[in-house]
């Protein structure tokens, strides 16, 4: 690892932005502040709300700063450019801050029924787990497929709204989830190969992770149209519709635009882009669910 002697404040600073993983963690609040929004509609206590998005970035940061810390010595192979490796934070530094973030966490939580405080935790559980040695296993798309779904329950518990779609939500939640691991893991997977990771996304080689993520999109929301068409939660109609129409397209022009025969460095819009077409999925979802 580079170590650089004299940091001066602001090169801190610039390490632990990049270190807390700034893009996806963005796209985390931006879910879990719409799912809390929609639970508390229109009656929304704003500092419940503070206290749900808070406690949940405060973690959110500490699972960034934890998952750099855990992979420093892969980095030094593959990817010099990180904070760690490159020296702008130090090892230390990266798991001390990581650590009193979660204390924040708790400290956060504690005004808040037992439920969010549980489901939070079980979050906890499973993206640490990933980050300390999970993440290099096949296992690592259970990881997701049993944390994704957590994030809208958390949001709707914590601001003690708790209705019977919610159980519906883990199953589409752990599809979605698993697309997720395997679209975030498609763009590095030339260096997870080179240090002999076995990810679900190398077990399943590029073409079967690729095809398997956009299936996975495709069944979430094929999902989602059966519990309409039986009624087993019901929705307004014609925002499900449009909402579902709009995931089939997009995961399927994604498909097209971004075909592994193509190229087998899949850049890492794609991931952002999958992130995006899940958010309208389960947000238009919800959203039809409550009006």
């Amino acid at each position: 690892m580079r170590i650089i002697k004299k940091r001066r404040p602001v090169d801190l600073l610039f390490g632990f932005f990049l270190l807390s993983h700034p893009g996806p963690v963005l796209l985390h609040m931006i879910a879990v502040s719409l799912f809390a929004l929609s639970a508390g509609w229109p009656h929304i206590s704003w500092s419940t709300f503070t206290l749900v998005i808070m406690a949940h970035l405060a973690m959110q940061l500490s699972i960034a700063f934890l998952n750099d810390y855990c992979d420093r010595q892969r980095d030094v192979l593959s990817k010099k450019y990180k904070p760690i490796v490159h020296g702008l934070v130090r090892p230390q530094e990266a798991l001390i801050v990581g650590i009193l973030l979660m204390i924040i966490m708790l400290f956060l939580l504690l005004p808040l029924n037992p439920l969010a405080i549980l489901t939070s935790l079980l979050y906890l559980a499973c993206m640490q787990s990933y980050n300390l040695g999970l993440k290099v296993t096949p296992l690592s798309g259970v990881v997701f497929a049993l944390a994704i779904p957590l994030i809208p329950v958390y949001a709707f518990v914590g601001m003690g709204h708790f209705a019977p779609f919610l159980f519906w939500i883990v199953p589409v939640g752990a599809l979605i989830g698993v697309a997720f691991n395997l679209a975030n893991a498609l763009p590095d997977f030339e260096e997870d190969a080179a240090s002999h990771a076995r990810t679900l996304a190398i077990v399943l080689g590029v073409q079967g992770a690729f095809i398997v993520c956009s299936l996975l999109i495709l069944l979430a929301a094929t999902l989602i149209a059966i519990l309409a068409i039986t009624n087993l939660v019901s929705a307004q109609p014609w925002i499900l519709l449009a909402t579902l129409i709009f995931a089939y397209i997009a995961t399927i022009y994604l498909f097209i635009l971004f075909k592994p025969q193509k190229s087998k460095q899949v850049p890492k819009i794609y991931f952002y882009l999958v992130v995006f077409i899940c958010l309208v999925l389960a947000g238009g979802w919800l959203v039809s669910l409550l009006v």
